[in-house]
């Protein structure tokens, strides 16, 4: 099968440059590389693999859109402008589709581990089933193979007769484009996405503490909002408890006030939830590659980072998971 990777920027970056040059070396006989930026870009590689069209400052899901027009492939797979695949990332995801219910697959986005603490940090607790719940398996090497129904589009291919056949990813959202899109494959066509943990991408993430936060509230938001627009899968529970304990820290905390039973039950629940975040963030680190060579400062400065990480993506989740459930609409951005 033919593959067209396609990526969709703002410009040309470092990031950017260690995507393309890692995708030139793939294990993978037959693909291309799409870059999409905003603007015309000099020529900044002679590869007859890679071609740059540029579309003006529009959303990732509008760029993959036309990123598909341009696509000689088969199979279009998308990668994150600051994410890098895995020699072997096409062929293992491609082997799926020798199953032609299998519209689309996923890999996993793991942290690269040159990386620097804050962005490692990062990772262990998007990997952590206390963050993640059931979807922690996106951020890690770990997991069998299994059929899923939503999916982030950092590592994510599809068949471009599929793609064609919904219209492209038709949403202007950002963050979010993803979950119509796999919604739309598995409800609307009945066809499966398959999750592929020997389908690996590195992932470079948002740096501890405000970066990783500015990008966890965006995807609350949506997902908030996404609860009525898109129940199918985004009304669970799971979703929901973070807004649920955030209620209960400031709520409980003013009832804890004024009765002391109430008090008791309050901070004996905070105290078992702080037991749970210094478990699974001593296990997350446990996990996470090359540990051992920390120095106790290092090692000590991801442990804290990770708590407080955490605590605080719970925090913040909560708060903009209620802010787009409340919310009467966000903008959808649909020119270009």
């Amino acid at each position: 099968m033919i593959v067209s990777i396609i990526i969709a920027v703002k410009t040309w970056q470092g990031n950017l440059e260690e995507c393309v040059n890692k995708c030139l070396a793939l294990d993978y006989k037959d693909y291309e590389i799409i870059v999409l930026p905003d603007e015309s870009l000099d020529k900044k590689t002679v590869n007859p693999r890679v071609r740059f069209f540029s579309t003006g400052p529009v959303s990732p899901a509008i760029k993959r859109d036309k990123g598909m027009e341009f696509a000689q492939g088969e199979i279009l797979a998308f990668i994150d402008d600051d994410a890098f695949p895995e020699k072997d990332w096409l062929k293992e995801a491609v082997k799926n589709f020798s199953d032609p219910n299998v519209a689309a697959v996923g890999g996993p986005a793991v942290t690269p581990v040159n990386d620097g603490l804050r962005e490692k940090a990062s990772g262990i607790i998007f990997s952590s089933l206390l963050v993640s719940g059931a979807c922690f398996y996106r951020y890690t090497r770990y997991g069998k193979r299994l059929e899923i129904d939503d999916y982030p589009s950092c590592n994510f291919l599809v068949r471009k007769e599929v793609m064609r056949k919904l219209g492209g990813f038709k949403t202007g959202f950002w963050p979010g484009e993803d979950t119509v899109f796999c919604l739309e494959i598995t409800k609307k066509l009945k066809l499966k996405i398959i999750y592929e943990p020997r389908a690996l991408v590195y992932h470079h993430r948002r740096e501890v503490f405000l970066p990783h936060l500015r990008q966890l509230a965006n995807y609350a938001l949506h997902r908030g909002y996404f609860v009525k627009r898109f129940p199918e899968t985004s009304r669970r529970i799971a979703y929901f408890v973070p807004g649920f304990f955030l209620i209960w820290v400031a709520v409980g905390f003013l009832f804890s006030v004024f009765s002391v039973s109430f008090a008791f039950v309050y901070w004996g629940v905070l105290s078992f939830y702080a037991s749970l975040v210094v478990i699974f963030s001593y296990a997350g680190m446990l996990r996470e590659q090359g540990i051992s060579g920390y120095d106790f400062r290092q090692w000590s400065s991801l442990f804290f980072m990770v708590c407080g990480g955490i605590v605080a993506s719970h925090l913040t989740y909560g708060f903009y998971f209620l802010k787009g459930l409340f919310s009467a609409n966000l903008a959808e951005d649909r020119q270009g």
